[in-house]
């Protein structure tokens, strides 16, 4: 590698460090992508769900050629005990839109999609090359970057790292700390193999029509996680994630707890008769706002991961990603149209244009929920037994009055942590909530 200059390195091809890349791209700057796997996408089998709107404000027309599943039109949501699940789902035909809003898909193939659209756009991306560490000049700016091919010194105006939740980049050079075990969750996922056929009646779909089932009760046994299940045009993506910390605590191994989640009596059918031929697992930042580490600096900028640019609460990622990796490379085409140098305070523009989007406003709103869950555990254990049992003693018809059996339901609640318990854990959530 030469050391030659460029206007912008891009660290990383992932969904937000692709969105840089081509935002500043299409615009004319001359940018560098590095990603150390063997291709975009090459360290990810899994599945998952692609927020239209993101990556519309990027690429309009990504419907014509982009390589995605099925479109989302069902959401279940259910809270579990061991035998029975009790939940909410939303289905609606207004989700078979021209444009619809949501979709599955498989990220090894998407990365791939978009790392071509950034190439097209002009993009220089070398593959299996790994960043070393960030070079500075003698006030201590970002002026490049080193990495493990020989005569590895490569220069830029710019660094931009989206490099993951662990962030060893920016850990190497002291921009960041290292990621704690109570910020970021550690996360599961098989990929099940169907006929086509077989999953759209399972799920009593036609076309391309999908159904996500996101979870949470006693299939995490005690720790702060969630279960969800995504229908593929030929395959079911399922998987299941727990903070790390509460892994190091409760000694359960993450592909034990998926394996229980598989067998749950509500998950098992889904996946009946299928074929499993992928496993994958990675890390989530779950840490939120309050893990949030400085977004720039002289010369370098953050995005995606490894800004902990993540709703936990509401399992969104990629459109945080995308929205946080373009609005940079929007910031880096605007400061370089004005001739501005890239130093920390005219890249603060980046958080300032940030702070008007709904990825900081979702993530201050919502920054107190993470912390309330992790303790009260409660909320995974309890609660998802009282509901189950409430349920199932409502439903059960068997000569027993209704008003008997309110008062047995309320008795249930009183004897496992009382009614007022449950109401004062409500108000406090909704605190948190605001």
């Amino acid at each position: 590698m030469s050391e030659e200059h460029f206007d912008a390195i891009v660290v990383g091809a992932g969904p937000s460090g692709n969105a840089a890349a081509y935002t500043m791209a299409k615009e004319g700057l001359k940018v560098l992508q590095l990603e150390r796997g063997e291709y975009p996408g090459s360290k990810n089998v899994q599945g998952a769900i692609l927020y239209a709107n993101a990556l519309e404000q990027i690429i309009p027309d990504f419907r014509d050629d982009a390589p995605l599943e099925r479109h989302i039109i069902e959401q279940r949501m259910w809270t579990m005990d061991d035998g029975s699940h009790v939940g909410m789902h939303y289905r609606s035909d207004v989700f078979n839109e021209e444009k619809p809003n949501r979709y599955t898909i498989i990220r090894a193939q998407f990365d791939k999609w978009f790392s071509r659209k950034v190439r097209d756009a002009g993009a220089v991306l070398l593959c299996e090359t790994t960043v070393t560490e960030l070079l500075r000049d003698a006030s201590g700016k970002v002026i490049g970057v080193r990495t493990d091919r020989n005569a590895g010194k490569v220069f830029a105006d710019v660094v931009i790292l989206a490099e993951g939740v662990n962030g060893l980049v920016g850990q190497r050079s002291g921009l960041r700390d290292e990621v704690t075990p109570d910020s970021v969750a550690l996360a599961v996922k098989e990929m099940h193999f169907l006929p086509r056929e077989v999953i759209e009646a399972r799920f009593n779909l036609k076309g391309d029509e999908g159904v996500v089932i996101e979870a949470m009760g006693t299939i995490t046994d005690g720790m702060t996680g969630t279960g969800f299940l995504y229908t593929n045009q030929e395959s079911i993506s399922v998987g299941i994630g727990c903070i790390v910390s509460d892994f190091a605590e409760n000694g359960k191994t993450p592909y034990g707890l998926l394996e229980d989640f598989k067998n749950h009596p509500s998950i098992k059918p889904l996946l009946e008769g299928s074929e499993c031929k992928e496993y994958a697992s990675h890390l989530i930042p779950e840490g939120g706002y309050n893990a949030m580490p400085e977004l720039v600096g002289e010369g370098w900028i953050v995005v995606g991961d490894a800004g902990q640019f993540v709703n936990a609460v509401h399992r969104e990622g990629s459109n945080l990603a995308m929205t946080t990796g373009r609005i940079a490379g929007e910031t880096v085409v605007w400061l370089k149209r004005r001739r501005d140098e890239m130093s920390k305070a005219n890249l603060a523009e980046y958080t300032r244009r940030l702070e008007q989007t709904f990825v900081m406003k979702d993530l201050k709103k919502y920054r107190k929920i993470p912390n309330y869950l992790h303790a009260n555990k409660h909320v995974f254990t309890l609660y998802p037994k009282l509901f189950a049992d409430a349920a199932q003693s409502w439903f059960r018809v068997d000569g027993v009055d209704k008003r008997s059996k309110e008062k047995e339901i309320m008795g249930s609640f009183r004897k496992s942590r009382s009614i007022f318990g449950l109401v004062g854990d409500a108000f406090k959530l909704a605190r948190a909530w605001r």
